[in-house]
């Protein structure tokens, strides 16, 4: 009986595996071409100046070192250049695998348990990492919406989308006010969010989630203390990674020759925002092709110009932000498994702290 599961579990893989390919080679191969030839997109590319390279990889090294930054500030203990090593490899491999964010989280624990850390502090960094993440991914299409507003771009399909984003940004800031209010409240937020759920798991013959009131109360208490002293310097590290995200991307697009009166900085960000939340959709590992279209399909939308241009800032960016990622962690991961004198070295920090750590 202990083979079946195995065999069920590599069956899903190898369909979520071929899917996914399905999907990056229909993007690249039929939709992008769409838009745009790829030998008109290669002689745009061939334009990039030596000083225009120089200053997007600076750029891009500057955005990698804002998530290390942010990775950093939710575990304390942490070092930058472990945060950097932590970082880089566990991204490649959720970039890189099928179910690749399971994986990532799985390689975490087994990092930070090499240096150290315990369980409990492993599993509260994932959670409140995720959890600012996911307010950052909510919050940013509702700025680049308010921003579209305030310089004269609306439409009621942008108020009407601001207003949705406002009310779900809303009601997570809600829950988890509520979480962290009582243990009574996160008990009834976790049974709250485990009866829908369980509703959705039903249609599809799953289980239901019984244990969610005992998870919040727990994550409540381990969470409350590193919060409390943190909040602040995760909230601004994590904007900060976004934002330098962004940058990139503008970056790329203006060295491509796309010029502010052809394509606003108001309206990349506003596309960046939403096309970031199809990173939460895991469709392709590390939302490789859904993303990329999504810039795409978003940009061009409201430059009807070249679109040339458009393509080649957006390939090259995700070059910069996805494809680079992976010789770095590969590299990474060969320093975590070679640099033994890491290897238990960090000290366990308790959940409080006493004071906030300096940098």
């Amino acid at each position: 009986m202990s083979e079946r599961p195995r065999k069920r579990a590599t069956w899903k893989t190898w369909v979520s595996a071929a899917v996914g390919l399905i999907i990056v080679l229909g993007v690249f191969l039929y939709a992008i071409p769409k838009f745009a030839d790829y030998g008109d997109v290669w002689a745009a590319l061939k334009t990039l100046t030596p000083i225009e390279f120089w200053s997007l990889f600076a750029a891009t090294l500057f955005n990698l070192f804002t998530y290390w930054l942010a990775n950093k500030a939710a575990l304390p203990g942490l070092r930058i250049a472990r945060s950097a090593v932590l970082t880089q490899t566990t991204t490649t491999v959720a970039n890189t695998l099928p179910a690749g964010g399971a994986v990532a989280i799985g390689l975490t624990y087994s990092i930070l348990d090499s240096w150290g850390f315990s369980a409990t502090a492993v599993a509260l960094y994932v959670g409140v990492t995720g959890i600012w993440n996911i307010f950052a991914k909510l919050a940013l299409p509702v700025v680049a919406l308010a921003l579209l507003v305030f310089t004269g771009r609306s439409s009621p399909g942008l108020a009407a989308a601001a207003f949705v984003g406002v009310t779900v940004l809303i009601v997570a800031a809600a829950l988890l006010a509520a979480l962290f209010r009582s243990e009574r409240m996160a008990r009834r937020v976790g049974d709250g969010v485990g009866a829908v759920i369980s509703t959705v798991l039903r249609w599809f013959r799953r289980p239901p989630r019984t244990e969610m009131g005992d998870a919040a109360v727990r994550f409540r208490s381990d969470t409350i203390g590193l919060v409390e002293h943190r909040w602040l310097r995760l909230t601004w590290t994590t904007i900060l990674s976004q934002l330098a995200l962004c940058f990139v991307l503008i970056l790329s697009l203006r060295h491509m020759g796309v010029a502010e009166q052809q394509l606003p900085t108001v309206e990349i960000f506003a596309v960046f925002s939403f096309s970031r939340l199809l990173s939460a959709i895991p469709l392709t590992p590390g939302g490789v092709g859904v993303i990329d279209l999504g810039y795409v399909a978003g940009l061009t939308a409201i430059d009807q110009g070249e679109h040339a241009q458009i393509v080649a800032g957006v390939l090259l960016f995700r070059a910069l932000t996805f494809a680079i990622q992976i010789p770095i962690g590969i590299f990474t991961y060969w320093i975590w498994r070679a640099k033994g004198s890491w290897r238990r070295e960090v000290v366990q920090q308790p959940a409080v702290e006493p004071a906030p750590a300096k940098w």
